[in-house]
């Protein structure tokens, strides 16, 4: 993604700064050094329609670095905290996002994720035309306390896996999963290399599917998850617990973390008349 944004730099700024102003259909001037009538809308939100034109136009597209807060305050000859308040609720809106020490660029649309179908994480980046990779935090085997016995409903003390994932699409992180499994269920679990396949995958073969539970609600993370998602302080998380069933036993407990601001869920069912 670097080499893309370094590429089209020198061409985006020019793209930005040319695109022209509408004048709306009842005749009030929407450029920026138009004073037009009492009517116009504020400066800030001629910036917004600018580039959210563009987007629209396509003349700026997922990824294309827009100018900067200083940029457009000359541009447009507005001040600073009207081009910052212009920039804050595009950001807001999923139009843009911003880098601290980078700048702000063109977002890509939110990745959806299907609640009732249990899909490869992988599978669905792939399918948005993304590269997918995965950073293995922790797969250790070890022996259920309390907290986890109840968690898989077992025995203190029955053996259990225990992973720590993130997944990321186009290199940014899209969803942080922490699962406990339970090891007589899927007993070459923690010896897998899960940067080259999903747990997903693997449970799916060797623990069919029986029983599917999912709970989903937003939540503001601990620093720790908050890391591992790149996220800033104040920024929610989609937090989805997933359990699933195979042969008549409880065989995985996940807890599938997603940023917020980037990532929404969906579903999809018929109903018969």
């Amino acid at each position: 993604m670097s080499e893309h944004l370094e590429f089209g730099r020198s061409h985006l700024y020019r793209r930005v700064m040319e695109i022209p102003f509408r004048t709306s259909s009842n005749g009030i001037d929407r450029s920026p050094a138009g004073h037009g009538t009492q009517d116009a809308p504020p400066r800030y939100a001629a910036i917004k329609q600018s580039i959210s034109d563009a987007v629209r136009n396509g003349s700026l597209k997922p990824g294309d670095r827009i100018p900067s807060e200083s940029e457009l305050v000359e541009k447009f000859d507005v001040s600073r905290m009207t081009a910052n308040r212009a920039l804050r609720e595009l950001q807001s809106a999923g139009v843009i996002t911003r880098r601290a020490g980078s700048g702000s660029f063109i977002a890509e649309p939110k990745p959806i994720g299907h609640m009732i179908e249990i899909r490869n994480i992988a599978d669905e980046i792939r399918g948005r035309g993304h590269d997918y990779r995965a950073r293995v935090i922790q797969n250790s085997e070890e022996k259920a306390g309390a907290e986890t016995a109840a968690l898989l409903e077992v025995s203190v003390g029955t053996k259990i896996f225990h992973s720590i994932i993130v997944h990321h699409e186009a290199e940014f992180p899209i969803q942080l999963e922490e699962r406990f499994v339970l090891a007589s269920a899927a007993p070459d679990y923690g010896a897998l290399d899960f940067t080259q396949l999903t747990p997903n995958e693997y449970l799916t073969r060797t623990a069919p599917l029986e029983r599917v539970e999912h709970r989903v609600c937003a939540t503001m993370p601990d620093a720790r998850t908050r890391g591992m998602l790149g996220l800033k302080e104040g920024e929610p998380v989609l937090r989805m617990t997933r359990r699933t069933w195979s042969r008549g036993r409880l065989v995985s407990h996940a807890w599938l973390s997603h940023p917020g601001t980037r990532f929404e869920l969906s579903a999809a069912f018929s109903v018969d008349g």
